[in-house]
């Protein structure tokens, strides 16, 4: 049972907070992020925390620059092609509360407009990256074909899915991108707006995850709702898979480097160690998440879930400090 201290804000309270947040973090893309601005290639894009590029030693410098460029396309093509399915199942939620409370239906609308929102930013950012990259790039991920996968789950596991998400992206955030040296300031400025918004998702992602949970009848619906998020999970990192060889083959193309060899297979682990670190290891440590999912499943459950996970435990940055999270 999900219980909550005395002290903590009510439901109702953390409804109305978001609100208010999000009237007065309110922000633009043209305005407040791109600025008339383009991105400059003589900058990395993702701090080495997150793409992992310190470990591939062999590299030169200009060639790890580019690399962690890939990966941050990668990174906000990622973040849009999530929020399509994140925006929809929102959208699908907030019918519960049409007739009843009209606080969380604001929160929840809200939500979702700034989720559209999103999605046309990171529209803008892959076409502006890819005006300065070379050609050969692909992100072969359809954003409705995945959404459609996704939200034919339950919705537990569809809520517990874009709660985790939406709790690395801030986590990504604090860690690695704020703090990180040498990086694009447009590229860290997109992400800085971007997790104003997503800290406030994140709080009614738990509460609807949290009043889904409610829902439940029985042990056995829930069964049937932790191993719908396995399989979410596993979608994931089908996504992974397939991103990490082609990313890694635009790579070695546009660097001139061998497409075969002891050196081609290390760039392709690497990326898929360091995707499979971003968009789902990270997650499952985040301390928030940690706690929420534990009061929602058995122990057999959370052991099934942890089961699931093992093969993907290898996924964490070589430095000790580049994987703590906040």
């Amino acid at each position: 049972m999900h219980t909550l201290p005395a002290s903590t804000p009510t439901p109702a309270q953390r409804y109305a907070k978001t609100i208010e947040v999000s009237k007065r973090i309110r922000w633009d893309i043209d305005r407040d992020i791109v600025r008339g601005r383009e991105f400059d290639l003589k900058h990395k894009f993702l701090p080495d925390g997150l793409s992992m590029i310190d470990e591939l030693g062999f590299l030169s410098a200009a060639q790890q620059r580019f690399l962690s460029q890939i990966q941050g396309r990668t990174y906000a093509n990622m973040f849009g092609l999530v929020e399509r399915f994140i925006g929809a199942k929102m959208l699908e939620v907030s019918k519960d509360h049409w007739l009843g409370d009209q606080t969380a239906l604001e929160a929840i609308v809200r939500f979702t407009d700034e989720e559209l929102k999103h999605q046309e930013l990171f529209r803008r950012i892959e076409k502006m990256i890819g005006s300065t990259m070379p050609p050969g790039y692909r992100f072969d991920a359809s954003a409705n074909d995945v959404a459609a996968f996704v939200l034919g789950k339950s919705t537990w596991a569809v809520l517990a899915l874009t709660c985790h998400i939406e709790l690395f992206s801030q986590a990504h955030y604090h860690a690695s991108i704020a703090s990180a040296e040498g990086l694009s300031d447009l590229f860290k400025d997109i992400f800085l707006f971007h997790w104003k918004e997503e800290s406030q998702h994140a709080i009614i992602d738990e509460l609807e995850w949290v009043r889904e949970d409610g829902k439940l009848a029985s042990d056995a619906a829930r069964d049937a709702a932790v191993e719908d998020l396995i399989a979410l999970v596993g979608g994931v990192d089908g996504i992974l898979q397939g991103q990490a060889k082609a990313d890694a083959a635009y790579f070695l193309a546009a660097s001139s480097l061998p497409a075969e060899g002891s050196q081609a297979s290390q760039v392709e682990a690497t990326l898929l160690k360091a995707y499979r670190w971003q968009y789902i290891v990270s997650g499952t440590l985040e301390p928030r998440f940690q706690h929420v999912l534990g009061e929602l499943v058995s122990a057999k459950q959370m052991a099934r879930i942890q089961e699931a996970l093992a093969p993907l435990a290898y996924a964490m940055p070589a430095r000790a400090e580049a994987a703590t999270t906040h």
